[in-house]
């Protein structure tokens, strides 16, 4: 069941962005739970029970504790949701990255955004819980594909970096134009000969450089580094 939190302080959008989620939801056959909130310090206050959410709607402009405020106190409790701002405004994209924001809804085409929205978040969903087979040199193992960071080639080998608590290393003898086959309709990313590039834990594209939530920066060559900056903020949604 997906657990969703909308918090607006307006009822109108409340209520009507309630309806759509609920209209969405039985046309794709999902459960779903979900609660309203008047504002940011009413949602905070809920503590730990945050962390039940799948999916937050925060409105950007809320007196006391606006929509990005709120965000990074709900990053603390829970970074996994995914948190989508619905404004009448279009300049808080920089604070957005900061706290992974998924979407930004306006607040005068909410029909079809939600759509466009909860349809990319439902696929990422699906893929957070597919594993994949791989024959390693360290054994066979069935990995969370979200939890692959990225790939590299080194030789005639390619080096698997996973989040598994800690950041491990599995290897395999392959070539990453195959792998980049296999994972390309995973959000991953070739981002130079060397570096399949799992596109959630880049953090920022800059000089040349993609900087990974990891703390690894990775290098992208000259000739790819637009379309690799493209690809990237195609794929943040913006």
């Amino acid at each position: 069941m997906l657990k969703i939190a909308i918090c607006d302080d307006e009822k109108y959008y409340r209520d009507y962005i309630k309806r759509l989620l609920t209209e969405y939801m039985n046309r794709n056959q999902i459960e779903s739970c979900i609660d309203l909130y008047e504002n940011g310090m009413q949602l905070f206050e809920q503590g730990i029970k945050l962390a039940k959410y799948n999916i937050i709607f925060l409105d950007i402009n809320m007196e006391e504790l606006d929509g990005i405020k709120t965000a990074y106190k709900i990053r603390k409790f829970n970074p996994e949701a995914f948190i989508v701002f619905v404004t009448a405004f279009i300049n808080y994209v920089l604070e957005g990255y900061k706290v992974d924001a998924i979407r930004y809804i306006m607040k005068d085409s909410i029909p079809i955004s939600l759509v466009e929205c909860m349809n990319t978040i439902v696929k990422k969903m699906k893929i957070l819980m597919k594993k994949m087979s791989f024959s390693f040199i360290e054994g066979e193992k069935q990995i969370f594909i979200d939890k692959i960071i990225y790939v590299e080639s080194q030789k005639h080998k390619i080096m698997f970096k996973v989040l598994e608590g800690r950041i491990n290393t599995y290897s395999l003898y392959d070539k990453l134009d195959n792998m980049e086959e296999r994972l390309k309709e995973y959000g991953f990313l070739r981002i130079h000969k060397s570096y399949l590039v799992n596109m959630k834990y880049i953090e920022k594209i800059s000089n040349y450089r993609a900087y990974l939530s990891s703390d690894e920066i990775l290098p992208i060559p000259k000739q790819k580094f637009q379309l690799v900056k493209e690809a990237f903020v195609l794929y943040k949604g913006e």
